[in-house]
């Protein structure tokens, strides 16, 4: 268990960006969702749950992914104007895709256990990252 913690570590700070501060993220959706099981150790119902919503995150930021293609097509880039608004609108479609993500860590954090998000909280601080805020396991 402790070297899969340490990978955990390690993965998550290339994920995140070792030594930035920021939220803490747990990544649902993302490619390791087998880790985050086995290094939390999620029950069953927790692992359903994590599939189940793997699954409308995926599908919230195809949606969201096809804004995006679409406005690159469209969007008219001739000018500095022009594209300094193409730059805003992508990055608002690109913060709403940060929104949906988080939005899914804090359901999953919220299923935690006490041992659970101790263990979430005392990962966050090794890797220098803020816990998600407001978040307390039922």
């Amino acid at each position: 268990m402790p070297k899969l913690i340490s990978l955990f570590i390690v993965f998550f700070c290339c994920l995140t960006g070792f030594g930035q501060v920021g939220d803490c993220t747990l990544g649902i959706g993302g490619k390791d969702n087998a880790t985050l099981a086995e290094v939390f150790q999620l029950n069953d119902d927790q692992k359903a749950k994590m599939e189940i919503w793997t699954q409308e995150l995926s599908i919230e930021n195809k949606l969201l992914q096809d804004e995006i293609d679409l406005l690159m097509k469209t969007h008219p880039q001739k000018t500095e104007e022009e594209l300094m608004q193409l730059a805003g609108k992508y990055k608002t479609l690109q913060d709403k895709m940060v929104v949906n993500a988080k939005s899914y860590d804090i359901k999953l954090l919220r299923l935690f256990n006490p041992k659970q998000y101790k263990l979430y909280t005392e990962l966050c601080a090794e890797v220098m990252r803020t816990p998600l805020l407001g978040i307390l396991p039922e």
